[in-house]
């Protein structure tokens, strides 16, 4: 079955990363959905039945988003509340994300040093992504970890090194993808 990728990025007119990823993306129609949520509900009003019916429809799960003051942009953690409601994605007879492949792919401002113990943040990006791991396993879902792109503001937009980076890094999340 295709993975459904659910895009939330509230400014993608001006992302560099995401937006790089989402063309990778629909160059594999057969094997992926992608799911822009500030295109779908711009007004924030969620169709939950919609937004479920989507998710079942599809076997991966993947959540893609910039990192936002530690946690994600707020349109997707409305929808995670409004969405993984109990009975249908967690509780004693919830099956939707039972056993499903689900991971993230993140953007990050700083480096993947900043991103670790020794580094400026004092902490490993995967600890910042901690809450949504634990959403998946208490939904019991297969969380399969992340994929990142780090250090975008250190990068000149259309510069030949960043334009380099993303090409590869693009192909290989594809890669991460598949392998889910």
């Amino acid at each position: 079955m295709k993975t459904l990728v659910v895009v939330t990025h509230p400014n993608m007119e001006t992302s560099i990363v995401n937006k790089r990823w989402v063309e990778e993306l629909r160059k594999y129609p057969e094997k992926y959905t992608v799911h822009e949520l500030y295109k779908a509900y711009p007004d924030g009003k969620i169709d939950v039945e919609k937004e479920q019916q989507l998710i079942e429809a599809h076997g991966n799960l993947v959540l893609q988003f910039p990192i936002y003051w530690w946690s994600s942009p707020p349109l997707l953690k409305k929808w995670t509340d409004e969405v993984f409601t109990h009975g249908w994605a967690y509780g004693s007879k919830a099956q939707a994300l039972k056993n499903k492949k689900t991971a993230l792919a993140v953007t990050a401002g700083g480096t993947e040093h900043d991103f670790s113990e020794e580094g400026s943040l004092g902490n490993r990006l995967d600890r910042y992504l901690l809450p949504f791991e634990t959403t998946f396993q208490f939904c019991n879902a297969d969380y399969r970890s992340f994929f990142a792109f780090y250090g975008a503001e250190h990068y000149i937009a259309g510069s030949s090194e960043l334009l380099s980076k993303l090409d590869r890094n693009a192909e290989d999340y594809v890669e991460f993808l598949d392998k889910l």
